[in-house]
């Protein structure tokens, strides 16, 4: 059960922020999203926020998605990880890829599951979640790997709005829908 009761499924008001996140949502709230309303501006800086973040960036899908489950396994976000594996799976991951980082907290991942790119996406994602400094071996690592500033840019903006998601999901323990 969540710490806070859920705001209910056909909550209408504050109706234009309700549509907007309807909208972003093909057409449901989710539970998260019911949470957050209990906070209109919240909510509504949310919304625009991840929007932008999930629809806007020009780093990978599979990147991106290696990065957010890894921060959901990490931060035991198990509502993260649920809704963000089958996203993974979608960007072109293998289901041993997937398997892997549901291990992320306790077990290395098998370096032959992931190419380069993938392998320094996920030390960067893992430094910068468990320690919040990344390692300049590590940083040079994946600046090299993705290949210009913008995408290195793009992929910490990720790993730290994934943090903020997965401590929200966390400490109100939202659970899947």
């Amino acid at each position: 059960m969540p710490r806070i009761a859920y705001q209910p499924y056909d909550l209408q008001e504050p109706k234009e922020l309700v549509e907007a996140i309807r909208a972003r949502r093909g057409g449901r709230l989710l539970n998260l999203d019911r949470m957050l309303l209990y906070s209109p501006p919240l909510a509504k800086g949310w919304n625009g926020f991840l929007r932008a973040v999930r629809s806007e960036l020009t780093l990978s899908p599979k990147l991106m998605e290696i990065a957010i489950c890894s921060v959901a396994t990490l931060n035991h976000a198990e509502y993260e990880f649920h809704h963000h594996a089958p996203e993974l799976a979608k960007a072109g991951a293998t289901q041993a890829q997937v398997d892997a980082l549901s291990r992320l907290d306790t077990q290395e991942p098998d370096a032959s599951l992931f190419d380069a790119t993938e392998r320094a996406v996920i030390r960067f994602t893992v430094e910068m979640t468990r320690d919040v400094r990344v390692t300049d071996a590590t940083f040079s690592a994946v600046r090299a790997a993705l290949g210009n500033d913008r995408l290195v840019v793009e992929l910490t903006g990720v790993v730290a709005v994934y943090n903020m998601v997965s401590r929200v999901l966390v400490a109100l323990d939202v659970q899947p829908e």
